[in-house]
């Protein structure tokens, strides 16, 4: 059971990876916010400008093709880059909520919705236990504030967490 652990985390990191790596060779090609601008009632953005249609087409496209290198069902990659990115989502919409400035940090809230959504869609399909589910998510929290201090220092990320 230990090594579909593994595989869920490698495919949650790449996931949640893919927009940035994306932003990093793709510049500002393709990047339209996902919410258009859309000013809510409160003044703030639905979600903001770092939400782009690139990042979420990248994990859409690459996770998958990730998965099925893995020897994993490509469908069980959509998956989890679908609930990857509708956790990031949900966590941009809370900042934007709590005044947040877009790619600002919010510890637990920027990492948490983005591993534990994934890891619970297909917890079943991976034969993932509840406790397993939830060591998985505190597990991407650290890998997460380690590799982008690493992704920081290799300049392909702007800020470190």
């Amino acid at each position: 059971m230990f090594w579909s652990e593994i595989l869920i985390l490698l495919l949650v990191t790449l996931a949640n990876g893919a927009p940035i790596l994306a932003h990093r060779l793709l510049g500002d090609r393709l990047a339209r916010p996902l919410d258009g601008g859309l000013l809510l009632a409160d003044g703030r953005p639905l979600l903001g400008s770092s939400k782009t249609i690139r990042g979420l087409l990248s994990s859409l496209a690459v996770t998958p093709l990730a998965a099925m290198s893995l020897g994993l069902p490509w469908e069980l990659g959509l998956v989890v880059a679908a609930f990857a990115m509708l956790g990031d989502l949900c966590s941009s919409f809370l900042k934007r909520r709590m005044g947040l400035a877009p790619s600002s940090m919010a510890l637990g809230l920027d990492q948490v919705p983005e591993s534990l959504f994934p890891i619970l869609a297909c917890r079943e399909a991976m034969g993932i236990s509840w406790m397993g589910a939830v060591l998985l998510a505190l597990a991407f929290v650290v890998l997460e504030l380690v590799l982008s201090q690493i992704l920081f220092h290799l300049r392909i990320r702007n800020r470190p967490y």
